[in-house]
């Protein structure tokens, strides 16, 4: 029996997003092809001798209670599963909060992988996604960590080839974007949808062109017109000359794809000028 397992929970961005429809429950169907980056939260997952959740955290933007998703991950798997032990749970953040990039979401999915290495249940992935996306729409995502398309309200996965091995720059400007506020001023016949079948062909093909020619999400021009500085980091982005460009879920986050390190430092330094927080990584899919 184990006592303490650590997870990586890697940071998510889009390659494309979709929004189809709105739904009588109040969800939108989406199509999502997402990939993984080598930006990670870690957690630690400690078992207690009494049964009970705690969670411990140093973010003064991120609760440690039951409002916190990972918490609320833990309470769902004990239910499940009927566990009537403890678990102690400790994150170290590196992924922003509220930047696009499913860091709540990638928190919670760990800790449903971890619990499950923890008391040696051996439950499916699938399983745990399905789990997983009771609590939220990329959790399902996240659980797999790996590269794939999501449909439905983001519940429904379909692992695809990781995109071809590339360097990203990403850009954030010093605020967040609450998904919820840019889902609520979706007006589906107005959206510009992205190409997606091109996108799923150049992941099969490995043709990285292909990939940065047809990034695209639906989300973009709502979040621009709220927050015009993420447009101009966009705009900064593709005129320093990433080969690929566009904003990870419902912003701010701004991302460059990159085939050559050389170029990805160039862009890397010239970015820092518009906005403090820039990371040079690797993708990993």
């Amino acid at each position: 029996m184990k006592m303490l397992v650590m997870e990586k929970a890697p940071a998510k961005i889009n390659l494309s997003l979709d929004v189809l429809n709105k739904r009588e429950d109040g969800y939108h169907d989406i199509e999502m092809v997402m990939t993984t980056i080598d930006l990670a939260d870690r957690l630690e997952l400690r078992e207690l001798p009494a049964d009970k959740i705690q969670l411990s955290l140093e973010s003064r933007y991120v609760p440690s209670d039951e409002r916190n998703l990972a918490y609320q991950a833990a309470v769902l798997f004990k239910e499940t599963y009927k566990i009537k032990k403890g678990v102690h749970i400790r994150i170290d953040k590196s992924i922003p909060v509220s930047a696009g990039l499913a860091g709540g979401s990638a928190d919670a999915a760990a800790v449903l992988r971890g619990l499950n290495r923890l008391w040696d249940l051996d439950i499916p992935l699938a399983e745990l996604a399905d789990l997983g996306s009771e609590l939220g729409a990329d959790i399902a995502f996240c659980v797999y960590s790996k590269t794939a398309i999501a449909k439905g309200y983001g519940e429904c996965i379909e692992l695809l080839p990781a995109p071809p091995t590339c360097w990203v720059v990403l850009a954030r400007p010093d605020m967040g974007v609450s998904s919820y506020t840019v889902f609520d001023q979706i007006k589906i016949p107005e959206l510009k949808h992205p190409n997606t079948k091109q996108i799923l062909e150049a992941l099969h093909e490995g043709d990285f062109s292909k990939l940065c020619n047809h990034l695209g999400n639906a989300l973009e021009p709502i979040t621009f017109s709220m927050h015009p500085e993420v447009a101009r980091l966009k705009e900064a982005m593709q005129l320093a000359g990433a080969e690929g460009v566009m904003m990870s879920g419902s912003g701010p986050t701004v991302f460059g794809l990159l085939k050559h390190h050389r170029k990805a430092l160039r862009i890397y330094n010239s970015m820092r000028g518009f906005c403090n927080d820039v990371q040079l990584i690797r993708m990993l899919g």
